[in-house]
């Protein structure tokens, strides 16, 4: 290795978890003399954490590949996480890339950087994922306004159309002690927002004998962070404690978001989810009992093998019936290895694209009757980056995207308002 201080530049695909992950890596390069740079910029190094949930993440992960060794050919290509564990043969055919690391062998990055030259072929660590898979704490908060806290990792669940328990092995957490030390630490980087995230989070406390609720009731306690929001929760895990808890505490923002994947039981059950409809329902019914203005937000999937019309139609009646305030709607991609992937009543791709189309449609209306119910309504908003030209974005309690005219002053602060004037897409301006 070269005496010069060598720079490295990171990309980040996929979830909050994936973020939170580099920032760790990032900061264990960073104490080891390593020079952070923008991703933009010319770098010895490039760090790319890819995602594979979807056909659609793996294929924009190929191109960010592509196109930054177009950019930099010279550089040294490394090629971490979900997609370099189930995919390490894909990424091995992209001429360019030098080192792929699996979901443990990541964390032990540095051993890998001693010698930083051009391979032929690429470089590929990367281990069977089993059981006994340490949990290696990180958040995110070099520069942000909120942090994404990683509470948990890995799951049990086995649903017919995922690969995350392949990629990163069973459901393990860190302490309630070992959270409110992180908590305390990114209070000091004067963040205000902790976004807890993990790949099932209602889950937490599997390893450690603890509960989602114990933490939560703990971490508000910390002084400095304002405001704490609950990443994706299965609905099964979603207790009326946890619900109650948001209701009486304001440090915990109103705003969930719950995985629906399907509104038919016989499709659920297809998938392997672990709920009825009846489970989700009356999560939102108990949310809406409580928090009348919470932000509540569904994945839903279209085109699932043997998704028939009626099935489909029975999801959209459904999620039409329910308050919600938005979707996330994912057209349905196999998954090489999982039980899904070898079903063989497929929906065409076509039909997929209009059953998306159509869901989109209902997810731009539930958002504008939420907006709409919430008018006058008095929030506090922590703003964070710059969008169109001329304004900044942040976040409600509830998850409203808000405008206001540029201030550089803003980011990073929470500043009270009422919610009164709309613009042509029916976004707050305030």
């Amino acid at each position: 290795m070269s005496d010069r201080q060598l720079t490295i530049a990171f990309h980040t695909l996929g979830c909050k978890l994936n973020f939170s992950e580099t920032s760790a890596i990032s900061l264990k390069l960073e104490k080891a003399s390593f020079q952070k740079v923008p991703f933009d910029e010319s770098a010895d190094i490039y760090f790319i954490h890819g995602c594979t949930v979807t056909e659609a993440a793996d294929k924009k992960c190929r191109n960010v590949i592509r196109k930054t060794i177009r950019r930099s050919p010279e550089s040294f290509i490394v090629v971490a996480g979900c997609y370099a564990q189930l995919r390490y043969e894909e990424i091995a055919t992209i001429p360019g890339v030098d080192l792929i690391l699996g979901t443990k062998e990541k964390y032990d990055i540095l051993k890998y950087l001693s010698n930083i030259d051009k391979r032929p072929t690429p470089e590929i660590h990367n281990s069977e994922i089993n059981e006994h898979i340490l949990f290696h704490p990180s958040y995110s908060g070099g520069g942000r306004t909120r942090a994404f806290l990683k509470i948990q990792d890995g799951c049990d669940y086995s649903c017919a159309y995922c690969t995350i328990p392949m990629a990163r092995g069973k459901s393990r957490n860190q302490s309630i002690s070992s959270c409110v030390k992180d908590a305390v630490e990114i209070a000091e980087k004067g963040i205000k927002e902790i976004v807890l995230t993990g790949v099932n989070i209602g889950d937490f406390g599997k390893s450690t004998g603890e509960t989602l609720y114990d933490l939560l009731q703990t971490l508000i306690d910390v002084k400095g962070i304002e405001r704490y929001r609950i990443s994706s929760i299965e609905p099964n895990l979603l207790t009326d404690d946890i619900i109650k808890l948001v209701a009486d505490n304001k440090k915990i923002l109103p705003h969930f978001h719950i995985p629906l994947q399907s509104g038919s039981d016989r499709i659920l059950a297809k998938m392997r989810r672990r709920y009825t409809r009846d489970v989700f329902k009356s999560a939102v019914k108990k949310i809406r009992e409580l928090i009348p203005l919470a932000g509540i937000g569904a994945d839903v999937i279209a085109g699932f093998p043997g998704e028939t019309e009626k099935d489909f139609m029975v999801t959209y009646e459904f999620l039409r019936s329910l308050d919600l305030s938005y979707l996330h709607v994912f057209s349905y991609s196999d998954r090489k290895g999982t039980p899904a992937a070898i079903m063989t009543d497929l929906i065409e791709t076509k039909t997929k694209y209009f059953r998306s189309k159509k869901l989109q449609a209902l997810s731009e209306e539930k958002k504008i009757e939420f907006h709409e119910k919430c008018k006058d309504m008095e929030v506090d908003i922590l703003w964070e980056s710059e969008e169109k030209p001329d304004f900044i974005a942040g976040f409600t309690g509830n998850y409203i995207r808000v405008f206001t005219a540029f201030d550089s002053e803003l980011k990073g602060k929470i500043t009270r308002h009422k919610l009164k004037v709309t613009d042509e897409n029916g976004n707050f301006i305030v």
